[in-house]
């Protein structure tokens, strides 16, 4: 039987440490499918707009080797995608608090899904680990006249 894992996030300014996150969630499976955060979404986790619209953040992200398939979140509902696809695991990510492994296991067996939730602790050792640092890396650059 094939083990589906699902994982999920924003996504806006692709970085290692997605790629690590979204390889580590396919080494747990057969396929993995990623849930892209929407617009909407962001602004109201983030409390700003993303960078890069929805769409084109979807297509970067399935375009990457571990990724088997990846779709846009619902605005409605954050459970509606999950509970479509019926995964076999869950994978979170470091930065994603509005998830507790726990709750969202009890959450999910409401629905008559018993599925593994499993968080992914590491963060990429890297210059640039998070939109925001690329963000004011580009606008230091750019004040400092290095971007034209």
């Amino acid at each position: 039987m094939k083990k589906v894992v699902v994982a999920a996030g924003t996504f806006d300014l692709l970085h290692p440490g997605h790629y690590e996150f979204l390889k580590f969630a396919k080494s747990l499976g057969d396929e993995l499918i990623v849930i892209v955060a929407r617009d909407k979404t962001v602004e109201k986790i983030k409390g700003r707009k993303p960078i890069i619209p929805e769409e084109q953040r979807r297509e970067m992200v399935e375009a990457l080797k571990p990724v088997d398939r990846a779709i846009l979140g619902s605005l409605d509902n954050k459970l509606e995608p999950i509970l479509k696809i019926k995964p076999n695991i869950i994978v979170l990510g470091p930065d994603q608090k509005t998830f507790d492994e726990e709750e969202l296991k009890e959450e999910l067996k409401k629905y008559g899904l018993d599925v593994k939730v499993v968080r992914y602790n590491e963060y990429k050792k890297c210059p640039f680990h998070s939109s925001f640092d690329i963000v004011k890396e580009i606008v230091k650059r750019f004040c400092n006249k290095e971007i034209r």
